[in-house]
């Protein structure tokens, strides 16, 4: 009897054993199983290429042309380098006129061509295809005015004094209302976007220089020479007007903002900046910011330049104006 009470206790004891050994083993097996699927996310969390920033923009951009945009263009160069996300892009702005600008961008002498005008007005005839490869960013408005040298005693033109003091048919200011002083003109070359919109919406005509005019490549030279010069006329943007010249209206309606924006003054071009192709990473860095808020409501306005926005009006390549 004793020995089969001890038999069964023995049996009871074995089952109650192996029953533990059982519970121990699943909870192991339990922990394993859910280690390794968190290991490896807990990894890709840490993982450097994941949580590394972006590589810095870096390089430099050659920007020529239009000494009617250059203003604009080095005030926002200036303010695009000092940020430290553009910290290692240098930009170079030099003027030389639309004409220079256009024809070293489409030859790959510089990374952005600024102009006053249209590709397809510099490059005809044989050279047209020139323009093809061009692409245009329009990044603000510009207006020209006639200047004078404040002592010649006049402050508005019609279209027709204007023509013929730039032919050479009116050659004294007394003819127009003015002092009896000679009548010196101060013009832009050929190559000179601020030229030929002056031009083509202030003349109406393409003009001659003529014998005893003074031609210079830079605006800045211009208003120099107006405001030192007796008797003296040009044109200027009017981001160059100071003091020292006076903007003459035409036909009764000055060179303002207001009057441009509405289509009453007609003498206005848009600035393009175009790239030959679409741009490179760092040349597109420098486009996007022209055309951010921060350029376009503040250097662009500060520098007496028009946000495209503001037009109420444009004007396609041949000078037909529409209502926005």
């Amino acid at each position: 009897m004793k020995k089969s009470m001890l038999l069964v206790m023995t049996l009871v004891l074995t089952v109650i054993l192996a029953a533990c050994g059982s519970n121990a083993n699943g909870g192991s097996n339990s922990g394993a199983s859910s280690s390794p699927s968190a290991a490896p996310e807990a990894s890709a969390s840490a993982s450097p290429e994941a949580s590394a920033p972006a590589e810095a923009l870096s390089g430099s951009i050659l920007a020529t042309g239009s000494s009617a945009l250059q203003p604009l263009v080095d005030q926002a160069a200036q303010d695009f380098m000092a940020k430290d996300e553009y910290k290692n892009i240098s930009i170079q702005v030099q003027a030389g006129g639309s004409g220079t600008g256009l024809t070293q961008v489409a030859e790959g002498q510089s990374d952005i061509g600024n102009s006053d005008i249209f590709a397809e007005e510099k490059f005809t005839g044989e050279d047209a295809s020139k323009a093809e490869g061009l692409v245009d960013h329009q990044v603000a408005v510009v207006s020209m005015a006639a200047v004078v040298n404040p002592e010649v005693g006049v402050d508005n033109l019609t279209k027709q004094q204007l023509i013929d003091i730039f032919t050479g048919k009116v050659k004294n200011w007394s003819e127009v209302g003015g002092k009896d002083q000679e009548i010196v003109i101060v013009n832009r070359p050929a190559s000179s976007g601020t030229r030929a919109t002056f031009e083509k919406y202030a003349l109406g005509q393409k003009t001659e220089d003529l014998p005893g005019s003074i031609q210079e490549d830079s605006s800045g030279t211009v208003k120099k020479l107006v405001g030192e010069t007796p008797g003296a006329i040009g044109y200027l943007a009017l981001s160059y007007l100071d003091d020292t010249v006076k903007a003459i209206s035409l036909d009764g309606v000055a060179a303002t903002e207001e009057n441009v924006v509405s289509g009453k003054y007609p003498v206005w071009a848009y600035e393009h900046m175009y790239t030959k192709g679409e741009p490179n990473p760092v040349v597109k860095a420098f486009l996007d910011y022209m055309l951010s808020d921060e350029v376009q409501n503040g250097a662009v306005v500060e520098l007496g330049y028009i946000p495209v926005t503001k037009m109420q009006i444009s004007r396609d390549l041949e000078g037909n104006v529409t209502q926005k």
